[in-house]
């Protein structure tokens, strides 16, 4: 049998009965073993020390694992952070450091240290942190230059349904609300949004999807859009079948269903209120975001300067545009001709200002700009 499919113990014996021989040249032993001549000695005196053993305990590998370990993480530490892991589990490594930086930790490991503590204790999902990766970040200047608004996939709630509605600062990623709603009917959506709109004033701009609670139905608004370009906020849809557009308010809808909806059984709509308004004060105010140097949002939050009014503000345009008023079908007319701007602007004036094509004119509601018509042709494209 050739030397080398020995196992490394019966090597090691073999070595040091050859090395006993009264004429053993230990040089060339060690280059026929293919190891040094301090190797073989260090062999010799562990089998001196060890004395006559039947089973060669001695030529075993020995444990190369330190006797102490003075950087070794603290048991308490590791308990600490599992103990956070179990009331966050959807918490990564960095987030949970953040806590316990917040919390005055004694040892505060490094983040991949926690990371390697999870994955030991087994409290890793492989399939999660795959999905983990890094990507751009884009963000407006100052809270209140724009949020974002949209449904959350709907759940089973006893013997209906919950749409959550959500709404996010784009700035500061600061949760203005979550609502529980059973439809996404406008008449529902209204009252909800008045309320956030009671606490916190009015954005610049809102930004919303392309579903039809939102009246991007082949482009047309519907009454709650109108009321919010009345308000004097200026309404942007995202691109049809780019959910990124809204990435921060996707993100957020995420985070709602990992840590407040999922595995969970509602049995009213109180019930989901209640745990929505527990876990926004947590998302505010406890969870570190990675966005914000793991900050949490409220503390780049701040209220807006322009408040909600107790009543609409009058429609007013620029001198010299040409107001027509809108029909109850949504049809305005100019001299001859009839164009459809949309029902949700009813009984309201709208301007038509000129562009630098001769006989094409864009369509203002307030500020917002709603179609552009061609009175050369007759035609009204909603934009």
């Amino acid at each position: 049998m050739p030397w080398m499919e020995l196992d490394v113990a019966t090597q090691r014996q073999i070595a040091i009965a050859l090395s006993q021989n009264p004429d053993a040249n230990i040089s060339q032993l060690s280059r026929v073993l293919k190891v040094s001549r301090k190797t073989i000695y260090k062999w010799r005196a562990r089998a001196r020390q060890a004395g006559p053993q039947v089973d060669g305990a001695w030529a075993r590998d020995h444990s190369r694992r330190p006797a102490s370990c003075p950087w070794q993480t603290p048991p308490a530490t590791e308990d600490l952070v599992v103990e956070l892991r179990q009331q966050y589990p959807a918490w990564g490594p960095r987030k949970l450091r953040a806590v316990m930086e917040q919390r005055g930790a004694v040892h505060l490991p490094s983040a991949s240290t926690i990371a390697a503590i999870l994955k030991r204790r087994g409290l890793v999902d492989l399939e999660e942190s795959l999905k983990r990766q890094e990507f751009t970040r884009f963000e407006r200047s100052e809270p209140n230059a724009l949020w974002q608004m949209d449904f959350k996939g709907h759940f089973a709630v006893g013997n209906g349904k919950c749409h959550p509605l959500t709404v996010v600062d784009d700035h500061s990623r600061f949760a203005l609300g979550v609502r529980a709603l059973a439809s996404e009917a406008g008449e529902l959506t209204r009252p909800a949004l008045t309320e956030i709109f009671c606490n916190y004033g009015l954005p610049q701009c809102m930004l919303l999807d392309n579903g039809s609670c939102w009246g991007r139905i082949e482009a047309s608004y519907t009454a709650f859009t109108a009321w919010l370009l009345r308000l004097g906020v200026r309404v942007i849809y995202a691109r049809p079948y780019h959910p990124q557009t809204k990435g921060k308010n996707e993100r957020f809808n995420r985070t709602l269903k990992a840590e407040a909806i999922k595995g969970r059984l509602f049995g009213s709509m109180e019930q989901c209120q209640a745990e929505f308004d527990r876990f926004v004060v947590t998302y505010n105010t406890v969870r570190p975001h990675e966005a914000l140097a793991m900050a949490v949002p409220a503390s780049r939050y701040q209220v807006s300067m322009h408040p909600f009014p107790r009543h609409l503000p009058p429609i007013e345009y620029l001198e010299g545009d040409v107001i027509r008023k809108v029909g109850p079908a949504g049809y305005l007319s100019w001299g001859k001709q009839r164009f459809h701007v949309g029902r949700a602007f009813s009984g309201d004036p709208v301007a038509m200002r000129p562009t630098c094509a001769d006989g094409v004119f864009e369509v203002f509601y307030c500020y917002q700009r709603i179609a552009v018509i061609d009175r050369r042709d007759g035609s009204c494209r909603q934009t």
